[in-house]
């Protein structure tokens, strides 16, 4: 069954290989190479019609090989078939998308691990964050409210900022940093509400004004926003405000200062802070 080798003493590459010597040479089960053949991922040359036993072209090894190298680091099997189809490049760079996702990924349970730690052995880390004070001077702010869960939020706070924004174009253009106030606990069961604000040059119509206030904050990474981690950040602050015998006179933020499309995980991107006063 097995093809003659060209000229140059190497296998032609339409060369037939049994099921057997074809997973040796790929490094692949049996049981891995029917899977592949199902998903479409990997399909046999030739079955026969009567046995059902496959045989599999030598030109084939390099795309089971990759295939393998490619589950290596846990690449999901739909994804993996869109990459094979891809030339050189572009498959070097979906590569590269999909490890910048994982990293991500990996540094937000990094962060996750931290809090769950502190929150378990009772011994949370006084210096994980510093608290910082600042005076914010009397702003208009455009607004859009919402009662949302935490799984709805990190879509909503994209989207509302984002049309804030544009909105803010009429109002003189964006003044500070937009930030996301908290009137009610935002959670898994409980549904806020959250507040949307970017202040604006010049007040108007659809603006409200916020009073001159001081802020007691904690900076933190992209990796360190995410739910429920982000938590620890601002019982870091009401632990702070206590501790100085301060009084919170508004509602709890997030002010996102940074570019976060551009930012990588542990890139500082936030305040977590809380209006004080005494």
């Amino acid at each position: 069954m097995n093809a003659r080798p060209d000229h140059t003493g190497l296998p032609d590459d339409t060369e037939l290989l049994t099921i057997g010597v074809f997973a040796a040479r790929s490094r692949l089960s049996h049981k891995a190479l029917r899977l592949y053949d199902r998903l479409g991922l990997l399909a046999p040359a030739r079955v026969d019609a009567v046995t059902g036993y496959r045989w599999y072209r030598a030109g084939q090894v390099e795309r089971a090989r990759l295939v393998a190298l490619l589950r290596r680091v846990d690449m999901p099997l739909a994804q993996i078939a869109e990459v094979v189809e891809l030339p050189g490049p572009q498959a070097a760079d979906a590569l590269g998308a999909y490890w910048a996702g994982v990293e991500e990924r990996a540094a937000v349970q990094r962060a996750l691990v931290a809090h769950l730690r502190g929150r378990l052995s009772g011994e949370r880390d006084a210096n994980m964050y510093e608290v910082r004070t600042v005076e914010v001077a009397e702003q208009a702010v455009l607004c859009e409210r919402k009662h949302l869960y935490s799984d709805e939020l990190p879509q909503w706070i994209g989207a509302s900022i984002g049309r804030l924004v544009q909105a803010a174009e009429g109002y003189g253009g964006v003044a500070a940093a937009p930030y996301v106030a908290y009137y009610a606990e935002v959670g898994p069961e409980s549904d806020g509400p959250a507040e949307a604000c970017v202040p604006v040059s010049e007040a108007g119509a659809a603006t409200r004004v916020e009073p001159a206030q001081r802020l007691a904050y904690v900076r933190i990474s992209k990796a360190q926003v995410a739910y429920p981690q982000i938590l620890s950040a601002f019982e870091a602050v009401e632990e702070w405000v206590k501790e100085k015998g301060l009084t919170v006179t508004g509602p709890c933020r997030e002010i996102y200062f940074a570019d976060w499309d551009a930012a990588g995980p542990d890139d500082e991107v936030c305040d977590v802070a809380f209006p004080v006063s005494g």
